[in-house]
């Protein structure tokens, strides 16, 4: 095997935090969505989104969905309930 062609162990990441290299929103099968009338803007969702796929803007939560894999964790531990998931027809 030539050596750019290096194959990972299964289960064993080894470049943390390489997600904004690559854009792996198609692995999605669930999608998160906001309901901005509800939204405080707190940023608990950004926090524990493993991706850093979130931001907050305007005191408002924005998914970028070019790299959220809809893991569904900002649906989770958002506690004004204001992101709902749904089955992502692609």
């Amino acid at each position: 095997m030539a050596e750019d062609e290096k194959v990972n162990i299964a289960g064993i990441v080894t470049d943390v935090g390489n997600t904004k290299m690559k854009k792996t929103g198609s692995w999605r099968t669930e999608i998160p969505t906001v309901n901005m009338d509800i939204c405080t803007g707190c940023g608990i969702c950004k926090q524990f989104c493993p991706d850093g796929c979130i931001v907050i803007e305007n005191k408002k939560c924005i998914i970028d969905y070019d790299y959220c894999k809809g893991c569904l964790i900002c649906e989770n531990v958002c506690p004004f309930k204001s992101i709902t998931s749904k089955r992502e027809d692609k």
